[in-house]
């Protein structure tokens, strides 16, 4: 929970934050404050017995938790696919890296992403009967027919 801060603001330095979604741990004035400051919101679960004596985006962010619920959890509920994808990740590729340096370790995480991607995308060629149509050498993609799927 104390890297959550450090890592939303990390996240600023190359990505436009539009949403956050985290768990019960992380709703806190705080929390709300620093995601709100980037212009983006954080979607977090309150904890029964939650007050918001202290008013300011974290009131703003519980009413409309209490208020407009099933709009609140569409989006907080964007964080349930992006489990889906580490879980499926980890119960194919094994849920540790062998690398030893940290750079080494962030490769083989990423290379391990990118073979889920190409998994998925050839599970979904066979399951929907689509023949890849692959452009000749030399082909320019941009000139190529819009008729054609490239894979």
């Amino acid at each position: 929970m104390t890297q959550f801060k450090g890592l939303v603001q990390k996240t600023a330095q190359t990505f436009k934050v539009n949403e956050v979604s985290a768990d019960g741990a992380y709703p806190s004035y705080d929390n709300f404050d620093t995601v709100g400051k980037l212009l983006g919101t954080l979607y977090a679960t309150f904890k029964a017995g939650t007050t918001v004596a202290k008013g300011g985006l974290f009131a703003k962010m519980f009413h409309l938790f209490q208020f407009e619920k099933e709009q609140y959890l569409a989006h907080f509920h964007k964080r349930s696919n992006v489990e889906s994808v580490f879980s499926a990740i980890k119960r194919v590729f094994g849920e540790s890296t062998l690398s030893r340096t940290e750079t080494a370790m962030k490769n083989e995480v990423l290379s391990k992403i990118i073979a889920h991607n190409i998994r998925c995308l050839i599970h979904e060629q066979e399951e929907l009967g689509i023949t890849p149509i692959f452009w000749k050498d030399g082909c320019n993609a941009l000139t190529n027919s819009a008729t054609h799927l490239a894979v």
